[in-house]
């Protein structure tokens, strides 16, 4: 997949295409059905399949106070459509220019002039231009006039559920309910960040952990400890993660995230590694002393393992 970094990345001599445009916050079941769809029809008629997407949300432009915290970073975003076998992702920022484009000049100079649209697809509530003044009706009239057909895509609903979205995803992340946020976004939650040296009571205690830092991308989800996997330079390790600030100690910082890898004794200090989270296993507690905090933690790992059907010690 190409990745293009504004129009002007854009080489004047781009293919006719199909093009799908929204913020596709985490590439989930609802896009990944969006994507599907533009894909058969870009093959079928011999078309380029482009994502249009942002650098921000726009709402961390137009309202931050109300802007929610977005699911994945903008290159896991990135990572995760190149997965879905697309031709190109163009990345626009969503700047006050952007902002401020009439709804006619954002068709005629994204869609049109820069990339060719032939095919357009979007969700039926998809909103454009300055102050959001343009909706799929008027997407459909500008269609009309400059050539391209538009393609309104249904909600994808699961078993008469409410329809897929960031907002629930979010939602069942702040409840630490991994698994059902897997099912909704076709792949597992997951953050990436830098290994930092932390204050060492894992290993102290017999359970050293990798610490990623407070910058990592991704939503985290609830604190407490999960069954899931930690990637590094390809390799996958199962890991029992916890999330939190460990209540048993003070002067921890909120929400670190550290994941004990099971089975390995491996330095990962700089390395740029990634978190999976597969099922909740319990919540954070404060424990009465190290004793009972072992004996809990050894449980972990017994759960960790069966979650996630590795033998036992």
């Amino acid at each position: 997949m190409k990745v293009l970094n504004g129009l002007d990345a854009v080489p004047a001599d781009w293919p006719a295409s199909a093009v799908s445009i929204g913020k596709f916050d985490g590439v989930h079941a609802g896009h990944r059905a969006v994507i599907g769809e533009l894909k058969a029809h870009a093959t079928r008629e011999g078309l380029a399949a482009v994502v249009v997407t942002f650098d921000r949300h726009p709402l961390a432009l137009l309202n931050p106070a109300t802007c929610p915290a977005e699911l994945v970073s903008v290159q896991q975003k990135l990572d995760l459509l190149g997965e879905t076998g697309i031709d190109a992702t163009l990345v626009l920022a969503f700047d006050t220019a952007l902002s401020s484009l009439p709804p006619e000049d954002f068709v005629r100079d994204i869609l049109v002039d820069t990339l060719h649209a032939r095919h357009v697809m979007v969700g039926r509530d998809f909103r454009f231009g300055a102050r959001g003044a343009g909706d799929a009706d008027l997407l459909i009239e500008l269609g009309h006039h400059y050539g391209f057909d538009v393609r309104l895509i249904d909600d994808v609903s699961p078993h008469g559920e409410r329809r897929v979205s960031s907002t629930w995803i979010r939602e069942l992340l702040s409840a630490g309910d991994v698994r059902a946020a897997t099912r909704l976004l076709g792949h597992t939650p997951t953050v990436r960040g830098v290994v930092v040296h932390g204050a060492a009571r894992g290993r102290e205690l017999g359970f050293p952990t990798a610490n990623l830092s407070p910058e990592a991308e991704g939503l985290i989800p609830a604190d407490g400890v999960y069954a899931g996997w930690l990637t590094d330079n390809g390799a996958c390790y199962p890991a029992a993660i916890s999330i939190g600030n460990n209540p048993t100690f003070d002067g921890v910082p909120q929400k670190q995230v550290e994941a004990y890898v099971l089975d390995q004794d491996i330095d990962l200090y700089d390395h740029v590694v990634e978190v999976t989270f597969v099922e909740h296993i319990r919540g954070m507690v404060a424990f009465t002393g190290i004793e009972p905090l072992i004996l809990q933690m050894k449980d972990d790992v017994v759960k960790t393992r069966a979650i996630l059907h590795l033998p036992l010690e």
